[in-house]
């Protein structure tokens, strides 16, 4: 079984209109300072996927809240090296890049049984930080990974004091590959090299790029990838890796005053456009 993502389009015709005056853009708002001290996180060691790659190092924070079974499965299967080698089959510029297959063309997965969907996740309110806020939905972070949830004022009607939420995909966004059965992910993963909303509910996000987007985009495209591909040459949990060898990471907490200072500025600069998918989180990586 093929486990891929559909990568829709249409094509729009418009009747020639005449030109129109164009509104003055607004001036763009200044900069925040620096992150500082407090600003900074350190991600938990089990949590951060170390990919080195032909083109170079991408780290993917993996966070368990949002798909617990299958973060569970990405360390599983990199402890056991079958990520080791893997090649980028599937690129699309504007879309993803898409590996973690044993077989190399999409056909494949582990020995492990196949996970059940977690397309949603079941959060308090409390677990989100909140950037934006509608009538119907609320727009944050769950660690470095965008999320939209419904109101935080239903989790009061709710048994569990809960709302329901999603991951958004935006560039660097890790998901899971699938068949046509919402509940065939099994090994591939992809990773985002632009935003695309019509993947929302329909495949699980697992984590997010917080170190790499570059070499993410810089991944030889094609669908399939004409050799030579690029390859995930090793990949490991950063805990696995022997202290004096180990990356030192921190990434701008999503519930630091930094963080707070950059939406408000993302606000002023995008008005109604705002999304969170704009919010870039620095990280330091040494």
């Amino acid at each position: 079984m093929i486990r891929a993502l559909v990568l829709g389009a249409c094509a729009l015709s418009l009747a020639a209109a005449p030109a129109l005056a164009q509104p003055k853009p607004p001036a763009p708002a200044a900069q925040p300072a620096a992150p500082g001290p407090g600003d900074w996180r350190t991600p938990d060691p089990q949590n951060v996927l170390v990919i080195d790659t032909n083109k170079g190092r991408i780290l993917v924070e993996i966070v368990p809240q949002v798909a617990p079974q299958h973060a569970e499965r990405i360390r599983t299967l990199t402890r056991q090296g079958l990520y080791d080698g893997r090649r980028f089959f599937r690129v699309i510029d504007g879309f993803m890049a898409q590996t973690g297959d044993p077989l190399d063309t999409g056909e494949g997965g582990s020995a492990l049984p196949d996970l059940p969907a977690e397309f949603t996740l079941r959060i308090a309110p409390s677990e989100m930080v909140k950037v934006h806020a509608d009538a119907v939905s609320e727009i944050g972070f769950v660690g470095p990974v965008p999320v939209r949830s419904q109101n935080a004022w239903m989790a009061a009607a709710t048994v569990d004091g809960k709302v329901t939420a999603f991951g958004l995909y935006c560039p660097g966004v890790a998901g899971m590959a699938r068949g046509g059965d919402p509940n065939s992910a099994n090994s591939q993963f992809f990773l985002m090299r632009a935003k695309y909303p019509a993947l929302e509910q329909r495949y699980t996000v697992w984590g997010r790029v917080i170190s790499g987007l570059e070499v993410v985009r810089a991944i030889k495209t094609g669908e399939p990838v004409a050799p030579p591909q690029d390859e995930m040459q090793k990949v490991r949990v950063l805990a696995d890796i022997p202290e004096a060898e180990r990356p030192k990471v921190r990434v701008v907490d999503t519930k630091s005053p930094w963080l707070t200072a950059e939406v408000a500025r993302l606000k002023a600069l995008k008005g109604p456009d705002f999304n969170a998918c704009d919010v870039e989180l620095p990280v330091e990586v040494k």
